[in-house]
């Protein structure tokens, strides 16, 4: 009988999933896959205690590293390592591991999925030395891990047109799934938790940064106080996120600004229960919040980048500032609304399942 064949998946916190959109895909990936092959998921520094030795049937490697802050480069060379030497095909999530990249010129039986994850270099602000010098080493960092790897893949067609463009090759393109996103019924309990759950409201989950655009509904939902925005977010992690809190936390009354939701059914019953979803995102591919959002069937409002309307395929309504937000509102009616919904739900169950997913990456293996 044939082994079968040897599934690393690098660069996440690892599981079970608690975070953000790599770590779903993983989470989904060991599970599908494990089916089929023998799959390993390295993990992040954990307590003794906390630590499993399998989840969805794929084993746990975990490294005395942190997965993020300065660790995380260290930690996902040493996972890329040890799964050259221990697996046959490495499932790489992120380009935080570029420094092992080129060690796989060693390793000529093995095989480098590498999932691009965004254009990096794009986030960094310009305008400080420091920003340009970080600029150009992410360029490069892009550069090592596309020409050490084995196939590309991408979560938007605009990224897929970028890597084409750059450096003349065809990537994979795999977006994310969203069908673990389930509607929740609104309890008494939840509601005593989330009184603003009682109104009708809108809502949008973002993380607080600048390229999220939270301001911008913020500023439009001063001006339109007939309607309820509620907005998610881990406003902590930047000054950005620091200073909306502090201006406009419990300062009017139809804005409600809440820190970041980690349990699933709280999360999809705050989602599932909105009028309209607003996706800010300016700077990301196909965003696992996004497909989440159009998963559950609800209409979507988009942040005007070309990223956003391919992932909606220009079937959504799109604002670029919070006086294109009021017009959309104030224009857009009951039935348009539905009729959005629809739209959004018959994109999402054609293209952002996990089964079609996991069946892009098992071809490339």
């Amino acid at each position: 009988m044939m082994s079968k064949k040897r599934i690393s998946i690098i660069g996440t916190n690892g599981l079970p999933a608690k975070y953000g959109g790599f770590e779903t895909l993983a989470n989904y990936l060991s599970k599908n896959l494990s089916q089929d092959y023998d799959v390993t998921v390295y993990c992040s520094k954990t307590p003794k205690e906390k630590k499993l030795k399998f989840y969805n049937n794929s084993k746990l490697k975990y490294l005395p590293l942190k997965a993020n802050g300065w660790q995380s480069m260290l930690y996902d060379a040493i996972s890329i390592i040890h799964a050259l030497y221990t697996t046959d095909v490495l499932i790489i999530l992120g380009f935080s591991g570029v420094f092992a990249f080129p060690l796989r010129v060693f390793f000529k039986n093995k095989k480098i999925l590498f999932n691009i994850g965004g254009i990096e270099w794009q986030k960094v602000r310009a305008g400080k030395m420091l920003s340009r010098i970080e600029i150009q080493l992410k360029k490069w960092f892009e550069k090592i891990t596309v020409k050490y790897s084995d196939v590309i893949i991408v979560d938007n067609q605009v990224l897929w047109e970028y890597v084409k463009a750059t450096y003349k090759i065809d990537s994979v393109l795999a977006e994310y799934g969203g069908d673990h996103a389930k509607s929740e019924p609104k309890t008494k309990e939840i509601i005593e938790k989330y009184p603003f759950l009682a109104s009708k409201y809108d809502v949008s989950v973002s993380r607080a940064q600048e390229d999220m655009n939270i301001h911008i509904l913020i500023e439009a939902y001063m001006k339109i106080t007939n309607r309820n925005l509620v907005v998610v977010s881990n406003w902590e992690i930047s000054e950005y996120g620091i200073n909306l809190k502090r201006k406009y936390k419990d300062k009017f009354p139809n804005i409600h600004l809440i820190d970041a939701v980690y349990d699933l059914q709280e999360l999809n019953t705050i989602r599932s229960n909105a009028s309209i979803y607003y996706h800010t995102h300016s700077l990301c591919g196909t965003a696992p919040s996004l497909v989440e959002a159009m998963c559950l069937g609800l209409p979507v409002l988009c942040f005007d980048v070309p990223t956003n309307r391919s992932s909606t395929e220009n079937k959504s309504y799109y604002f670029t500032d919070h006086n294109s937000l009021i017009n959309l509102l104030n224009n857009l009616n009951d039935d348009e609304l539905k009729s959005l919904a629809f739209s959004m739900k018959e994109i999402a169950e054609r293209r952002y399942t996990w089964q079609r997913i996991t069946s892009i990456y098992r071809k490339q293996i």
